[in-house]
């Protein structure tokens, strides 16, 4: 019998025989927790576990000569398969990583046999692993953790109808150990995705003694109310925490998890409502306040979000109105609030709020979780990626989170985007062997383990922050974000005022340049610059090669001199501007690129700013023709190795289609269906030190 045994979390899931043509199986029954007779693994079962383990189990059957013979030796391997070429590259210990794809399936192959199959995601590992291996896995942790650990069935309460404050009410899931005759700690999951969709990945949580409820918000699935996104989150928070400490089944103690940022911004609702009973948060990824991060970034209206609001605008959640391939037509529709009946054949009515709404004002304070914190020091678990949509949501619960003691505050920044840990390779860009985690579903369960059951196992001494530094391609620690370590450093903009394009004479000083310059473009809202992204992948912050789009001429392109020696940049980058233009209100979009030997200038961090919100989102202060103004952007975050040769370069612009909908330049913005060619500038130098503000590691 060629034995495999399969993973989730540590949990054995399944048992399966490679001997046999079809595989075999004896699948988990998750009822009891015993595993069922041996049957034949059908088609159905095995679209079940490529799902939720992303290992195609039949495909490795069928293919598995071929990885066993064709997986040997360093460097990169091609394996040619009838589904199409994988690509691998061998690491340490016999492992060979898959390249260029989501979910990646690494295999163990020594002396000619599979040993292991062991695939990173964004919240759990699924291990799939020849008898007797074990220790070649990630699954020697768990093991020496918790030799002897109890693994329950899972019980399924039933579905309730919560009452929040005002009357309506939401539908929740209970789910409970089998078995286990005493009160436990719940982890809450609130989800506009419907709370049936994919809950296999909550049973880890109960089979380990926790109740999990699962809940869809306000509007949404089975939900009585009307579906606003982000707008009842604190209270229903509440209300829902309040109902779960009340049940027979409670600790009283709750800690709230997730799987994608909406369920990330609900943890940080809930907790700012203050409630006791909220002991612990798991945030990965999270969607922060409205003016910040969605859906007006700098009060700029964000057109990267437009898929997902597809996919939310009826009561059921749609993932496949994500995907078209007219979106640039669909972009261009105005007024915007026609654009969903035009493109959807539908009102969308919380898309009407949002444009309702163009100020910072009562309705998208209400969804700020940040303002209405009331400043509880809950322990929290960060987790997000340089390239993550939401990236400037994990800043806010960054800043939240900066005072809390050690051991109640845990951060782990990677290399990801918003699908998180889950690919080496990124629009052309690759990351080094360690760039993907096998640990951080362990370090979760170890996060409430200490924090809902009082075990003292030691996660409140591990380094407060874990993060990783593209470029030295490496994981480094510290006490606190942003690093204190860190040198805060100035780079000024200076040229002799021809900065457009790449091959102007923009240039990035690490000194103030004494003589006062200044560079203009036309910015034509009818043309815009591009944001180099796939609309359907719903992926908005992903690092691509920006080098064609900067020989635009309303592209101001600073660049240093080539490096003599390698730069570390770790943290947010604050981008100080003075400006002009003749139009009453126009955008402005910088980048961080980092341009190699060969001229190619990959983007690293991006900020957006609409100029009339420069003195605060809640009013607009609208330009005077040439008067010169200062504004002040924030980017997303970055640790990146500039290496020696390469030049660190700073681009400014005025439009990002596929990102944000392109300011008219009138005082109606983006909402316009009129608009108006704007001569913008860039004052530098002197008395007007336009400049970045980096944090240089020494």
């Amino acid at each position: 019998m060629k034995l495999y045994h399969l993973y989730v979390s540590g949990i054995l899931y399944a048992e399966l025989d490679f001997d046999t043509q079809p595989i075999s199986i004896q699948k988990l029954d998750i009822a009891s927790g015993k595993l069922l007779p041996w049957e034949t693994l059908s088609e159905e079962d095995n679209a079940f576990y490529k799902s939720f383990t992303k290992i195609d189990l039949l495909k490795l059957s069928h293919q598995l000569h071929s990885y066993e013979q064709k997986l040997v030796g360093d460097g990169e391997v091609i394996v040619d398969l009838p589904e199409g070429a994988e690509r691998y590259t061998s690491s340490k210990d016999s492992w060979y990583l898959q390249r260029d794809v989501k979910f990646p399936n690494n295999k163990l192959v020594e002396n000619g046999k599979l040993l292991a199959v062991c695939c990173p995601a964004r919240e759990m590992v699924t291990v799939l692993v020849r008898d007797g291996e074990e220790d070649r896995t990630v699954l020697k942790m768990w093991k020496n953790t918790w030799p002897d650990e109890k693994i329950y069935g899972v019980n399924h309460l039933g579905s309730f109808l919560v009452p929040m404050r005002d009357g309506i009410h939401l539908s929740t899931d209970v789910y409970v150990p089998a078995g286990l005759n005493e009160k436990v700690p719940a982890v809450l999951i609130r989800t506009p995705y419907g709370k049936e969709d994919g809950c296999e990945v909550y049973y880890r949580y109960v089979q380990r003694g926790y109740a999990v409820v699962v809940q869809d918000v306000r509007g949404r699935n089975l939900s009585e109310g009307e579906w606003i996104p982000n707008h009842s989150e604190v209270e229903d928070g509440d209300d829902t925490l309040n109902w779960i400490a009340e049940q027979s089944w409670s600790s009283g103690s709750v800690g709230h998890g997730r799987r994608v940022p909406y369920l990330g911004y609900v943890q940080w609702a809930a907790a700012a409502s203050g409630n006791p009973h909220l002991k612990a948060l798991i945030s990965v990824v999270c969607a922060g306040s409205a003016f910040v991060d969605l859906p007006r970034r700098g009060g700029c209206f964000t057109s990267g979000m437009l898929a997902w609001g597809f996919a939310v605008s009826q009561k059921k959640f749609h993932p496949e109105l994500m995907e078209r391939d007219d979106w640039e037509e669909v972009l261009n529709i105005r007024p915007l609030d026609q654009l969903a009946e035009k493109a959807l054949g539908y009102h969308v009515p919380f898309l009407d709020k949002w444009l309702e709404n163009p100020d910072y004002d009562e309705f998208w304070h209400r969804s700020n979780w940040k303002e209405r914190s009331v400043h509880a020091q809950i322990p929290a678990l960060i987790q997000s990626g340089w390239f993550d949509d939401n990236g400037m949501g994990t800043t806010e619960a960054l800043e939240l989170v900066h005072d809390f003691p050690e051991g109640m505050r845990k951060v782990i920044l990677g290399p990801w985007q918003h699908s998180g840990n889950s690919k080496y390779d990124m629009h052309g860009v690759s990351f080094g062997d360690e760039a993907l985690r096998f640990d951080l579903d362990f370090i979760y369960f170890q996060w409430f383990e200490h924090h809902l059951k009082g075990v003292d196992n030691g996660i409140d001494k591990t380094a407060p922050v874990e993060y990783y530094t593209v470029g030295q391609e490496t994981w480094k620690t510290a006490s606190n974000w942003p690093i204190p370590e860190t040198q805060e450093t100035e780079i000024y903009l200076d040229s002799c005022g021809h900065a457009n394009t790449s091959s102007g004479d923009g240039v990035l000083s690490f000194k103030l340049p004494e003589k006062e310059s200044q560079d203009s473009y036309d910015y034509d809202p009818q043309n815009p610059s591009t944001h180099i992204i796939d609309m359907s992948e719903n992926e908005i912050e992903v690092p691509e090669d920006y080098t064609e789009e900067e020989k635009r001429q309303d592209m101001l392109c600073y660049s240093t001199d080539p490096l003599e020696k390698d730069v570390v940049i770790t943290g947010d980058i604050t981008v100080s501007l003075y400006i002009a233009s003749d139009a009453p209100d126009t955008d402005f979009m910088v980048r961080l690129t980092d341009v190699d030997e060969n001229g190619r200038s990959i983007k690293l961090a991006d900020g957006i700013l609409s100029a009339k919100y420069r003195n605060g989102f809640d009013h607009a202060d609208f330009l005077n023709p040439g008067e010169v103004v200062p504004l002040t952007i924030l980017t997303t975050k970055i640790s990146n190795c500039f290496k020696k040769g390469h030049r660190i370069r700073v681009t400014i612009t005025s439009s990002a289609k596929n990102f944000v909908f392109p300011n008219s330049n009138t005082k109606d913005g983006f909402n316009s269906q009129t608009t108006v060619v704007a001569h913008n500038t860039i004052f530098h130098g002197g008395q007007y030190p336009s400049k970045i503000t980096v944090r240089m590691e020494q």
